[in-house]
């Protein structure tokens, strides 16, 4: 399975993005997730939504983002709001469960998002 994020882009301060995440495949038993690495950072956990739509989030990110998926379109999506310029970063769409009974795991290319202030 590939994965194929995009909607990232260059913005200020306040305004919003939403994040898109394709997969080349079905995503409806599995756990996605959104990532993000700033530069010279760690890559942290952003948000999660299991195959049963139950969704998680970092605590500096509750109430501003929020994770969604669509699996007719194989598709996750990341609705970034209020974002700040410490939200600047790579963001990773992840994905992972199991295919034919094995444990997999997939990160998508990243797309990049630029806060400016």
């Amino acid at each position: 399975v590939q994965l194929q994020a995009s909607g990232g882009g260059l913005v200020q301060a306040g305004e919003s993005l939403r994040l898109s995440c394709a997969a080349s495949g079905s995503i409806r038993s599995f756990g996605m997730a959104w990532y993000r690495q700033a530069p010279g950072a760690q890559r942290d956990l952003v948000a999660t939504i299991n195959a049963l739509g139950t969704t998680t989030y970092a605590e500096s990110v509750k109430g501003r983002f929020t994770i969604s998926r669509d699996n007719a379109k194989n598709t996750v999506y990341l609705q970034v709001n209020s974002l700040k310029p410490d939200d600047t970063a790579v963001y990773y769409c992840y994905m992972r469960g199991l295919r034919n009974g094995n444990p997999v795991t997939y990160w998508g290319q990243g797309t990049l998002v630029t806060v400016s202030s």
